[in-house]
């Protein structure tokens, strides 16, 4: 078993995944920063569990990804800022369409809890359906109906939302 660097390392090397789940889980820095906080504060008290750099990697993204779930649940009862009204902590390319970037990420902010978190570990943290599995837990094709059903739904949404606009400029 090999040794794992001491606590401050670990964070420094991971905190910019555990913030950056939560802030796309979320949509709200403060509420993300306080999550990365809880995170690593547990991470800290579990430490003495874990065995490798991989473990600890593994580790933080479940209980990012299982804080974030419980959280999205929370906000049903208190809304805050949507997702377009906090600006993104890292930088897009300019090409992309701004009306389009909004939409799309007021569709992903209006998913169920379960379906914004597999979408947002799938797409902006790039994991494996295989890898997510492991992640929160679930079996593999589980993951991916949830997959499918998140984009159906977020494609469908996309779509109303387009009908609406054609509507409204042919008024």
């Amino acid at each position: 078993m090999a040794s794992l660097p001491g606590f401050a390392e670990i964070v420094h090397q991971h905190q910019s995944l555990v913030y950056s789940l939560a802030y796309h889980s979320l949509g709200n820095r403060a509420v993300a920063e306080e999550l990365t906080q809880d995170v690593f504060l547990s991470l800290h008290q579990n430490l003495h569990q874990l065995e490798s750099m991989e473990h600890v990697k593994h580790w933080l993204r479940r209980a990012a990804a299982h804080r974030c779930i419980d959280e999205v649940r929370r906000q049903k009862f208190r809304r805050g800022p949507g997702l377009y009204e906090v600006p993104e902590p890292a930088t897009r390319d300019r090409w992309q369409d701004p009306l389009l970037s909004r939409q799309l990420a007021d569709s992903v902010a209006s998913l169920p809890a379960t379906a914004r978190v597999v979408t947002v570990l799938r797409y902006q943290e790039e994991l494996e359906p295989q890898e997510i599995a492991a992640v929160l837990r679930l079996p593999v094709a589980t993951v991916k109906s949830r997959l499918h059903r998140a984009l159906a739904m977020l494609r469908a949404k996309m779509q109303r939302k387009e009908s609406v606009c054609k509507t409204s400029k042919h008024s």
